[in-house]
This record gives structure tokens, C-alpha cells and sequence, in this order.
């Protein structure tokens, strides 16, 4: 990184900083360039874009998905597994599924954080990268069991993930040869 590009940065983030303003206790940026800044108040153009923006990510939820259920999306978490051993595909989708919802915590649900929605109300779509010729000995239910709660509209299986060599055959644990399974998982939470 260049002296010029630093200057130019350590500008940039100024006038962020400066340009970021607490309005009735929802924070908005107010545009530091003059030439796109917008004539009306800043609370109805970030209303309309909040509107906007909860349109499309309702509608993207299923998009994203491939399918045709509808939801407004929150967060979508990701997570990848393996079965090193014993060539059990679905135990690589249940440790994808574990890794992908592992490190959140979804209080909102819980807590009412979300004006009119309950903890009943979350949604859950779940999309799973798994090898072709492995997609049919995937245990569907099981992969379900992993979520402990949120009503399980969807599950989609898709080509992904990998057949690769672990490097090692051990027949004490299982295994039929040296492959390794991977899968991906994303998993879409809305309400």
C-alpha cells in the first residue's frame, strides 16, 4: 500500500466518522460527497431503502434458495464438512450444518427484538453442496435433526462439495478406502 493510498484512506474514514450522526436513535451516514447527496430528509430515504431492502431480501430468500418459499431473510450462516472416515456422506452434511449455525447466537427471537415476531416465527432453508453420485445415500432427516429449533421449510441439494483422498486407508474406523467426503452447507434464517 502506497503513502498516497494510506492519505487517501485515513481521509476517507475521517470523514466517515465525522458524516455518521445519531438520529432518534437510529443511526444513518449522512453522504460526505455533495454531488450524491438527496434533497429529502434523511429518515424517509432510509426508510425507503430499509422498505426496499426488506423486499428484496424476502424475495431473495427463496431465490437464493431455489425454490419458491417466501420468508424475510435475516442472515444466511455457512459451514463446511467432512467425513474423513467411514465414507458417510451424511455425517459430512450434519458436521456442515454444525459448523455453519456453531458460532451464532440468535437472541432477537427470543427477545422480542423483532417488532410483531416471535420465537415460533423463525424460518429456517437449508442448501447442501454435495458430490453427485453421493446425493441419494444422504440422509435427509438426520441433516434435519442437527437444528435444534426454527420450523425447517426447505431442504435443498445441490452439486457440490468434494470426493478427495485422505490421505489414508484405516479400516479400524470404517473406512472402504482413502476417501474423504466435504460438504457445504448454507443455511437461510428469516421469519
Amino acid at each position: 500500500m502506497t503513502a498516497a493510498s494510506i492519505l487517501k484512506f485515513s481521509q476517507l474514514h475521517t470523514a466517515f466518522c465525522r458524516n455518521f450522526h445519531n438520529n432518534n436513535n437510529r443511526f444513518y451516514f449522512q453522504n460526505p460527497i455533495p454531488s450524491l447527496t438527496n434533497s429529502s430528509p434523511p429518515s424517509s430515504r432510509f426508510i425507503g431503502a430499509a422498505i426496499a431492502m426488506e423486499t428484496d431480501q424476502t424475495s431473495s430468500a427463496a431465490a437464493s434458495s431455489g425454490s419458491s418459499i417466501s420468508m424475510k431473510l435475516l442472515f444466511v450462516e455457512m459451514g463446511v464438512g467432512y467425513d474423513q472416515h467411514g465414507q458417510d456422506v451424511t455425517a459430512a452434511a450434519m458436521r456442515a450444518c454444525r459448523d455453519a449455525i456453531s458460532s451464532n447466537s440468535i437472541p432477537a427471537f427470543r427477545r422480542g427484538s423483532i417488532p410483531g415476531v416471535s420465537f415460533d416465527q423463525m424460518k429456517l432453508c437449508i442448501k447442501l453442496g454435495v458430490p453427485k453420485t453421493l446425493q441419494q445415500s444422504l440422509d435427509i432427516d438426520k441433516v434435519k435433526s442437527v437444528f435444534p429449533y426454527g420450523k425447517i421449510l426447505d431442504v435443498e441439494v445441490v452439486d457440490g462439495g468434494l470426493i478427495c483422498s485422505s490421505g489414508v486407508y484405516v479400516e479400524e474406523m470404517g473406512d472402504k478406502n482413502d476417501d474423504c467426503y466435504i460438504v457445504n452447507a448454507a443455511v437461510y434464517v428469516g421469519y
